[in-house]
């Protein structure tokens, strides 16, 4: 259900105006209506009531694009209303929001309006106030189980000093922890979730979802709790005789207790289970005789203290010497009685003693000591608080002793167990009782839950938390102090009332009756049992709802009105798990726990969003401070590992499990959470701190740019040079994936995002942890020149740049491709970065590949400052190449000493700590062989038919048309042979013709492109705008004289000796690689510079490809400038 504002129009006498309700949630009225805004509750249209997220505004306003705007007042932000509301649309958005949650009112409001003739209800506006809607809800959920079953327990064990001392802790916890509630719940509307709500949208989905469904567990074992409570003081105090499993030995009724708790428990919650799967609006009719129960049972406490000031009641406790005794079995503190002057023993007497004659063998203890009686709750002018100021912790079994009271201790102790002593039925101490005690001051989250019901929730939620907290934190330290002052010690530290003939040990001290205190407690139990197993499902339902846990979004289904049957099924199941333990002090610390780690997480996301000023942190609230959410989260922490240390970190493990759950199968959410923001400042700092000095040596690591092609569908063209980064970096350090589309980004801006998802995508697939960064420029030459000077960010900036081999750039007709390849060289040297470029990338290893036993051979010519040799050992860590075996081998002149150079190697590599083979190779000098001559001509050949050719488009058809033409003129002449001058002239003439015709309409449509487009061809001689037939004849004539002299000049030009060594080198050095590493599964080898003089790309192209030829995998590495790698510590 959602509530809405409804204009309702207001006419003369009584008229009714008919509502035709438009997709807005408003109506459209008459001219002379007043319109009055009336609270609404019907059902949503738009879904769960919810805002969309993704949207800036309250709602979308998709629907509104039509009506927004209709005159010329707002002529200027016409265009402006196509994608934002106007002020007016928006604040009917506000009016019409709903910030109801989806909870148990509503469900039932479904229920009800269920069936064939069912009508709307006129539903009144929210309008709980801060004392029924807060104040009183948490009351009932704090003040519980706990107070009536073992505080009184507590106090006696811990005395009332300790006692005093966990309630402070406990209490300040819960109240720092209300603060932070206070805040975060003011700044904005907290829907559906509660505290789950709150913590995921501050800290984000992962925190959100570990905490939220750490408080679902706690929320679950409480329910535990609060059966078990139930049951306790049903089979303790109401019912003793209902129990099934009775005890016929003193040393039984443990395990007999116990066994009956599993049984009634199990019935217990089934019966309650039944109860809110049915209809929860029971529950919510209950709810107030519930708080009705609980604040009439402590006016009653409150009324038997002060009673007890001035007439104590009568509850006598009867001693054996300083020991307890459970007065269960008899009547009378008496070993032996007179009856008409003869002496009999009692019931007593039989207790201790194997049969009930004078004479009868006792107990030792119970022969030398006597029988006392002693008041139970003495009142408050007795001064028995002093007796009962510091505790009296001991191991289990401990019989429960009254230190001021005279006793001869027997030698033997043996039996004492067997005896009815009143003993400790666990051992006790400090840290144990803070766990059993803190569930008592939990339930501070009541009143954030029902924001719905609320007239102010930004106004009633602070308010309402803090004044309950301070409430039952008063009950709380003068209930410690007044049980210390009314109650005798003995009576305090007696658990389950033995002593005092089976009472509630807290109701004798009740007025007018102890069944006001049993009564009361145990409809309250009842009641909490059933809010919790009510509260619980719906925390797990908007967990699933979120769907951030994968596994979880079955239990966001239920019922046709919202009721989440699975997720109570589920419920009852973890609940029966708290049942099976059955002991109410085994179940506290465990709920302790996961409510200690949400509370902790609520002031942590308060702590976080003050200190990290986010623009959207404006509370209402105004009375907190990060450092109070601090000490809120730090005592958190510590009452955590102070209640139990093993229960802590089986918290925290399980938190810590769902967390790296949500992070890495979870769905992705954006909530604009604290996490993001700590992230960012944290990422803005480190970055300044890089950006103060540069890398030390030891620190250096290639951060990658890899430059990637695309095709025609802007999809990867080598995505295993990906899978190589991802082999490369491990995942560590920095990985910027670019690439260009050429154009200009308002025609490519749809094509840059496709291609930014396609890379993005397959980063994913190969594995790669970086960044992607598409460009569009005006051509790919410039695009991947903006991307070397400008990826990054301050110090995190690229020092390496990867690419692909263009290994088409001889079958491509246009010289861009290769053109591009080596300026991207010179830029990566300009910028002192180190480049790699990855030849035959498509043979590459993918992730999935293990490579087998072979070698990484490094060819070090030139140093280039330790990359060469760096490299290898980074790919080795990873699992592709960790059974390779790297190999260096250095290159030898005539005039070196290689065995020197070998033995200075590997004391170098012994220095470095890498493990390699080394080799020095020699290269003796040797004439120039025909084979490299030729292949340098043929090179050069090739460069100048290329520069030749790099004229305009129409230029470049006319030469290759004149050479067309010559061949086919010299074939005619060769091959004619009976055909007359009269016969050949009109073909000849007839060719000529088409083919001037042909020219002239191609000259005419590529004229004005070549004009715009080639710097070198701008003059007036290459360009006729105007063209007749004598023009054209003399330029195609001139034309084939300057092709013809060319193509001669090509065919008789002689190498350059400076190629033809630079190719000599190239040959050589290619025999001696192909020779060691032809079997190597990876080659890595220096990259020689690209010429100075720009003339000679072509044949440096034409080197590299020589030097290359016959390996499978290449890598060419080329040195930054600077030391990567050092022999020092």
């Amino acid at each position: 259900m959602s509530d809405r504002f409804v204009v309702v129009p207001v006419g003369q006498g009584n008229e009714q105006c008919s509502e035709s309700e438009g997709a807005e949630g408003y109506t459209i009225e008459p001219q002379d209506a007043v319109p009055v805004l009336e609270y609404s509750r019907e059902p949503n249209r738009y879904g769960d009531g919810m805002p969309k997220e993704s949207s800036p505004f309250i709602n979308n306003t998709d629907n509104d694009k039509g009506n927004l705007y209709d005159g010329k007042n707002m002529a200027l932000f016409e265009e402006e209303m196509d994608s934002n509301p106007m002020v007016s649309s928006l604040l009917n958005k506000l009016a019409n929001y709903t910030n109801l949650t989806q909870g148990v009112k509503e469900h039932e409001e479904a229920d009800d309006d269920e069936g064939p003739a069912k009508t709307k209800k006129p539903v009144k506006s929210p309008a709980l106030g801060t004392l029924i809607g807060v104040y009183l809800p948490c009351l009932q959920n704090i003040l519980g189980v706990i107070l009536f079953l073992r505080l009184t327990w507590i106090v006696g064990t811990a005395g009332i000093m300790e006692s005093l001392a966990i309630v402070v802790m406990t209490c300040s916890c819960t109240m720092l922890t209300a603060i932070s509630m206070s805040a975060i719940a003011t700044n904005g509307v907290v829907p559906a979730g509660g505290s789950y709500y709150m913590i995921s949208r501050s800290l984000g989905p992962e925190f959100g979802g570990a905490v939220g469904l750490c408080f679902y567990l706690g929320t679950t074992f409480a329910g535990s709790m609060y059966i078990l409570g139930t049951i306790e003081i049903l089979l303790t105090y109401i019912v003793p005789s209902a129990a099934i499993f009775k005890a016929e030995k003193k040393e039984d009724e443990a395990e007999a207790l116990l066994n009956n708790m599993r049984v009634y428990g199990t019935c217990c919650l089934t019966l309650m289970s039944l109860v809110v799967f049915v209809g929860v609006k029971y529950v919510n009719k209950l709810a107030l005789v519930f708080l009705a129960c609980v604040i009439l049972s402590i006016l009653a406490i409150y009324a038997g203290v002060i009673k007890t000031a001035f007439e104590p009641p009568d509850f006598p406790i009867c001693l054996l010497g300083n020991r307890t005794l459970q007065n269960h079995n008899f009547d009378q503190c008496l070993k032996t009685m007179e009856v008409d002057n003869v002496t009999v023993t009692t019931k007593l007497w039989s207790l201790f003693c194997d049969s009930p004659d004078l004479n009868a063998t006792c107990n030792e203890y119970f022969t030398l000591n006597n029988v006392t009686v002693i008041q139970g709750i003495p009142g408050l002018t007795s001064g028995v608080i002093r007796d009962n100021i510091w505790g009296d912790y001991g191991p289990n079994g401990m019989l429960v002793e009254n230190k001021h009271q005279a006793s001869e201790p027997a030698a033997d102790t043996s039996q004492d167990i067997y005896m009815p002593y009143v003993a400790n039925d666990i051992t006790t101490f400090f840290t144990l009782l803070v766990g059993i005690y803190f569930p008592s001051v939990t339930g501070i989250m009541a009143g954030s839950n029902r924001s719905g019901d609320l007239r102010d929730a930004q106004k009633s939620i602070p308010i309402g938390t803090i004044m309950a907290i301070a409430t039952t934190t008063f009950i709380y330290i003068s209930s410690v102090i007044l049980f210390g002052a009314c109650i005798e010690g003995v009576v305090l530290r007696d658990k389950f009332g033995d002593s005092v003939k089976g009472n509630l040990v807290i109701g004798i001290l009740a007025w007018p009756s102890p069944w006001v205190i049993v009564i009361g407690s145990f409809f309250s139990c009842c009641g909490a049992g059933l809010q919790s197993l009510t509260g619980a499902p719906r925390l797990l339902q908007a967990i699933a709802r979120d769907g951030i846990v994968p596994f979880l979004q079955v239990f966001g289904h239920g019922k046709a009105n919202g009721e989440p049957t699975w997720a109570l099924l589920l419920t009852g199941g973890i609940c029966e798990i708290g049942i099976l333990i059955a002991s109410l002090d085994a179940v506290a610390p465990i709920l302790s726990m996961f409510f200690l780690m949400c509370y902790l997480f609520v002031n942590l996301a308060c702590a976080l969003q003050t200190l990290l000023r986010t623009p959207n942190w404006r509370p209402r609230f105004k009375f907190y401070h990060w450092a109070l959410s601090f000490l809120g989260a730090s005592l958190c922490l510590s009452l955590m590992f102070i209640s139990s240390w093993y229960y802590a970190l089986v918290a925290m493990l399980i938190a810590g499990c769902i967390y790296k759950y949500i992070e890495y199968r979870g769905a992705e959410k954006e909530w604009g959470d604290g996490i993001n923001g700590l992230s960012l400042n944290a990422a803005r700092y480190a970055l300044i701190r890089l950006e103060e000095a540069p890398p030390h040596t030891k620190n250096w690591r290639p951060q990658m740019l890899l430059l990637l092609n695309l095709d025609s569908d802007h999809a990867v063209k080598h995505p295993r040079l990906l899978s190589f980064c991802t082999q490369l970096k491990a995942g560590k350090g920095l990985t910027i994936v670019g690439s260009v589309l050429e154009g200009t980004y308002m025609t490519k801006e749809a094509e840059v995002k496709k291609a930014e998802q396609n890379i993005k995508s397959s980063m994913t697939t190969e594995r790669t942890k970086g960044f992607c960064h598409v460009v569009a420029s005006s051509n790919l030459r410039d695009g991947f020149s903006h991307l070397i000077q400008t990826a990054g960010l301050g110090g995190m900036k690229h020092n390496t740049v990867l690419m692909a081999w263009p290994g088409t750039w001889k079958q491509s007709n246009d010289p861009v491709s290769w053109k591009n390849f080596i300026e991207t060289v010179r830029e990566t040297t300009a910028a002192h970065q180190a480049l790699l470029v990855a030849k035959n990338v498509d043979s590459f290893p993918t992730n999935a590949d293990r490579l087998g036993q072979g070698t990484i051979d490094v060819w070090w010519v030139v140093h280039d400052g330790g990359l060469l040799m760096l490299l290898p050992f980074l790919l080795r860590q990873h699992k592709v190449w960790r059974k390779c075996k790297m190999r260096i081998f250095t290159v030898a002149n005539m005039d070196d000493n290689s065995i020197q150079m070998k033995k200075d190697l590997q004391m170098f590599l012994y220095h470095l700590r890498l493990d390699a083979e080394v080799e020095v190779v020699e290269m003796h000098d040797s004439d120039i062989s025909a084979f490299t001559y030729e292949k340098t001509l043929v090179m050069e050949q090739r460069s100048q038919m290329l520069k030749q050719m790099q004229l305009s488009r129409t230029e470049r058809e006319r030469e290759i048309q004149s050479i067309t033409d010559s061949s086919r003129s010299s074939i005619r002449r060769n091959n004619q042979t009976g055909a007359t001058g009269s016969e050949s002239g009109p073909i000849r003439e007839l060719e000529d013709t088409q083919e001037d015709e042909a020219q002239l309409i191609h000259d005419r449509n590529t004229a004005s492109h070549a004009a715009l487009n080639d710097k070198a061809d701008a003059g007036p001689d290459r360009v006729h705008m105007t063209w007749t037939k004598d023009k054209f004849l003399t330029e195609r004539n001139r034309n084939r004289a300057e092709a013809s002299m060319g193509v001669r000049d090509i065919f008789n030009m002689k190498p350059n000796q400076s190629n033809v060594r630079r190719m000599h080198t190239a040959v050589k050095l290619n025999e001696v690689v192909v020779n060691k590493s032809q079997g190597a599964h990876l080659v890595l080898l220096n990259m020689p510079g690209p010429p100075k003089n720009r003339g000679g790309d072509e044949n440096y192209m034409e080197f590299l490809e020589v030097l290359l030829e016959g390996l499978n995998r290449v890598l060419l590495v080329r040195g930054g400038g600077r030391e990567v790698i050092t022999i020092y510590s």
